[in-house]
């Protein structure tokens, strides 16, 4: 069904104010009859496929729910009413959902089962619709029947762009509007006052609040940097902008556009009265910012750090302290897991061996920086002040839940002998997604894949003429946290010397309720502090002195820089081989881990514009903002300094494999965030995947079958489970509720510790009591196990730092709960070294003390039992109370992916897999 769908006198209706429950069964019927209309698009008859596919049809990708995220307002109202979707807006969810009861039988046959062909172009029998969007002669844009994904080829570069514009509008036009207003910190002026939506613009507006001339000033830079790739990027830009607002046009005046515009009050249902407005330059830099935040940002949490090792100090004395605090943060820890595993060195982020220039806060001195002011109406609720609480923690700490991964073994061990990948990133569920996918075909850019919608002038993600190519989020610190001393008031400060000024940026917001949105109406001011280190996060005294903590990161005024090194990827004519991938991955200054496979190579490199810092300066604490440590020739003025060469990152050709969760990359090389030790999700590819090396004939169905697996594990039941129950068993079991209990975890290990339905669409779990058990006991046996040593303030502040637990039904993330995404961030790594130093086991790099049971076995013992009882009796209502989307008990939803509704369209909940949400399968057979 293509994407048109004709005005039906249904589409003119206003609807009532009680969005959705307000449906009459004769208006469903006059809804139907429109949109089986005669449609405007027909199915073209034939078309070749693409002649530059070396990839043999062993190309696969998959991107859930469906291609297709607009849906008219006769559309959404048949999706409220009935479920009914929309053509493509969901058809490649139960193909990706499938893969968790269908990985144990997969064939390299029945890969596209579960995947679609990424192959270019579209079989003549394949093909959907053509057109010519606004009638232009030099791009047409042929859509599969299959997934309806669009394949844009054209004739002339302008034609091109303008075509990936048009398909980019026609698929996420709302999606894109509503990115371009969270980047602006206006979503709730534009799409409704939800507590969500005060959330997620605050959450991004701390981190960028930007001017209209801080974007400008971005693209010119940009430009200005990057001579001729620079302007045809600028060239690009303009021609896909020209493509998006065409479709604005052509749609508004059809009056075929989404229709979350008529129910967030933008458009009249009736008169077609109000404006789409147009979209401009400015706008994408806006959405790249959020892109970057999100995903690309790493590093900060400097506040929090000090905190936990004042804490640590204050309880064991400066020396001691700091070795507890050392031992827990793991900044290169031997026992994690590598990315590059060659033995290669790339030393950053090391602690110095005298630190200089460190501003730690006077104790109980620090408080945060407020955000929102003069709140009125439904902004002065419990709920509203919760979203800014929880916006602001997911700021300010160095967590980056990333999140993707990435399987990549060299041809030397695969069946084929040529490379295989699998690989994608996990940027969350959505309905529509992020992501969309796209071929696109023409002068200088050949490249099927994913793009963020409204960036999609390139594909980000996916695959060229002869090498495919994705990323992990990485996570190096770029973010420096500066203590700048307070001169005058509270909104000046020195700066070399002077007393200087700060900048005050703000954003008003208001809102009424909407069909979309009934939140009663209200209204804030969001307020950043901006110095010349940045926005003011914190303030504090620091010897006394008053000091705001500013936070100061290297892509800060700069998220518009990578276009340039998406347009290389995109282009044939620059990457031949490895060497040109990681050249063209250095010019992303994003924290990203990529990935490269062609049908002779593999590769990677870690992009990321890690800037130089002052010797001495050890960047896990805020430190003065003094000339002295300062970064390397930092210019203030275009935040620019000097970053560490290509040399320095990670990077590596033709490894044996390759294995990215988000852990360490290399040895020496360490991430902003807490945990990377000796059980992290990485270990659940690495076991894999270096199985499946050492065996050798590796497959494509053998390495997504690693995947899939991995998808399903439990990493505490898998990796540390075991030890946990050694301990136990280190004598007989006496207590009848701790026997059951061990009875069903050791069965439930055996059985291989995966979480995963009896059968497919069951609903429920094999080893559903032994699942439920360690979901309840993890959290009391950490806890138990490490307060009494560390104390109460010390575990607190160490909590801070790094969450106890991520399993699938935690709130967590940028979407809480039912993200998919588990077991980043946890404590299984400090569980597992403490519990091995017990047993007197060898520990490299471990605990500077022995905590469970004081170091003593048979308390170690003791403490297991008694949390293990206390969880085996609670219930399933208790451990899984129940949400917006789930009943209390309901064991298998509460571990269920949802896609979260950022439109009008809603789809059902899958089961529970831990794996990218946009994913490449590759094996190239040959190369130009």
């Amino acid at each position: 069904m293509p994407r048109r769908t004709p005005r039906t006198t249904l589409d003119r209706l206003r609807t009532t104010r009680r969005f959705p429950g307000f449906l009459k069964t004769a208006s469903i019927c006059v809804l139907v009859a429109g949109l089986l209309s005669p449609l405007t698009q027909q199915a073209a008859a034939a078309t070749a496929t693409a002649p530059n596919d070396y990839c043999g049809g062993q190309c696969s990708d998959i991107l859930p729910p469906g291609e297709n995220g607009n849906a008219t307002l006769a559309q959404i109202l048949l999706n409220q009413a009935f479920g009914t979707q929309p053509s493509h807006a969901e058809d490649q969810l139960g193909p990706y959902a499938n893969l968790a009861t269908g990985y144990s039988g997969l064939t390299d046959s029945t890969v596209n089962t579960f995947f679609n062909d990424a192959s270019f172009g579209v079989p003549s029998d394949q093909v959907a619709s053509t057109e010519k969007p606004g009638g232009r002669g030099d791009v047409t844009i042929v859509r599969d029947k299959k997934s309806g994904v669009p394949h844009i080829t054209g004739t002339t570069r302008y034609g091109t762009e303008y075509g990936a514009g048009y398909a980019a509008a026609e698929d996420r036009l709302w999606l894109m509007d509503v990115f371009r207003h969270v980047g602006r910190g206006q979503l709730t002026s534009f799409a409704g006052g939800a507590a969500a939506n005060q959330g997620l613009e605050q959450q991004f507006y701390r981190n960028a609040p930007y001017t209209e001339a801080d974007l400008q000033a971005q693209i010119d830079k940009a430009v200005a940097d990057n001579g001729a790739r620079g302007q045809q990027a600028l060239a690009d830009v303009k021609a896909y902008l020209d493509g998006v607002n065409a479709y604005i046009d052509a749609s508004d005046s059809g009056r075929y556009f989404p229709g979350e515009y008529v129910l967030t009050g933008h458009k009249d249902a009736i008169t077609n009265a109000g404006t789409i407005e147009h979209f401009k330059v400015t706008d994408l830099v806006a959405l790249a910012s959020v892109i970057g935040s999100l995903f690309g940002s790493g590093g900060g949490g400097e506040v929090n750090n000090a905190l936990s090792l004042l804490a640590a100090q204050q309880k064991y004395g400066v020396e001691e302290g700091t070795k507890v605090w050392e031992s827990f943060r793991e900044r290169n820890d031997p026992e994690a897991v590598l990315t590059v595993h060659d033995g290669q060195s790339f030393p950053y982020g090391g602690k110095p061996a005298d630190a200089k220039g460190e501003a730690l806060p006077d104790a109980g001195s620090v408080t945060q920086e407020p955000l929102v002011y003069d709140r009125t109406g439904s902004a002065t609720t419990a709920t509203a002040k919760n979203a800014s609480a929880t916006a602001a923690r997911t700021t300010l700490g160095s967590a980056r839940r990333g999140m993707s991964n990435a399987l990549v073994v060299s041809g030397k061990y695969t069946a084929s002998g040529h490379p295989i990948a699998v690989f994608g990133p996990q940027t969350g569920y959505f309905a529509p997604q992020l992501l969309m996918l796209q071929e696109i075909q023409g002068p200088g850019i050949s490249a099927r894949g994913a793009s963020f919608a409204g960036l999609s002038m390139y594909v980000e993600l996916g695959r060229g003429q002869d090498y495919s190519w994705s990323a992990t989020t990485s996570g190096q610190d770029i973010i420096d946290t500066y203590a700048v001393e307070l001169c005058q008031d509270d909104h000046h400060y020195l700066y070399h010397g002077a007393c200087t000024a700060m900048d005050e940026v703000e954003q008003k917001n208001s809102w009424s309720p909407t069909t979309a949105d009934s939140t009663p109406a209200g209204s804030y001011t969001m307020r950043v502090w901006r110095t010349k280190y940045g926005p003011v996060e914190y303030r504090a005294t620091v010897g006394g002195k008053k000091v705001a903590y500013t936070t100061l990161r290297s892509s800060y005024l700069h998220e518009a820089d990578s276009i340039i090194g998406f347009q290389m990827l995109n282009d044939p004519g620059f990457v031949k081989g490895p060497q040109d991938f990681q050249a063209a991955a250095q010019h992303i200054n994003f924290t990203f881990n990529w990935f490269y496979a062609d049908s002779q190579h593999t590769a990677y490199y870690n992009s990321g514009d890690n800037p130089v810092r002052a010797s001495g300066v050890d960047a896990e604490f805020p430190v003065w903002a003094q000339p002295a440590y300062e970064w390397r020739n930092w210019d203030p003025a275009t935040n620019t300094a000097d970053y560490t060469p290509a040399s320095a990152h990670p990077g590596s050709v033709d490894q044996d494999y390759y294995v990215s969760w988000n852990n360490k990359q290399a040895k020496d090389y360490t991430t902003a965030s807490w945990g990377d030790g000796s059980v992290h999700r990485g270990n659940l590819l690495e076991d894999r995947v270096k199985k499946l090396v050492a065996a050798g004939g590796v497959t494509r169905t053998k390495l997504v079958q690693a995947m899939a697996d991995a998808a399903l594990a439990d990493l505490r039941a898998e990796d540390v489970l075991p030890k946990l129950l050694k301990v136990i068993d280190s004598s007989t079991v006496t207590d009848s509720t701790a026997a059951a209990a061990v009875a069903k975890l050791k069965a439930w290990v055996n059985a291989g510790a995966k979480r995963t339905e009896t059968s497919a669409g069951s609903h429920t779990y094999a080893d559903s009591d032994a699942i439920r058990i360690l979901d309840a006991w993890w959290p009391l046996l950490v806890k138990a196990e490490f307060e009494p040593g560390l104390g109460s303030d010390l575990y607190n502040a160490f909590t801070n730092n790094l969450s106890v637990d991520e399993a699938p039904s935690a709130g967590h993330g940028p979407t809480g709960s039912h993200a998919g995404s588990s077991f980043q961030y946890g404590w299984w790594s400090y569980v597992d070294k403490d519990i091995r130093a017990v047993l007197g086991e060898d520990v490299r790099g471990g605990l500077a003390e022995k905590y469970c049971g004081g170091g003593s076995l048979s308390a170690c013992r003791d403490m297991l039992i008694s949390t293990l009882d206390q969880a085996a009796g609670m219930t399933a209502a208790q451990v899984y109370p129940g949400d917006d989307q789930c009943s209390a008990g309901d064991q298998w939803c509460a571990d269920s992916i949802v896609q979260r509704t950022l439109g009008g369209i809603k789809h059902g909940k899958i089961s529970w897999q831990n794996r990218p949400t946009f994913q490449q399968v590759v094996e190239y057979t040959s190369h130009r």
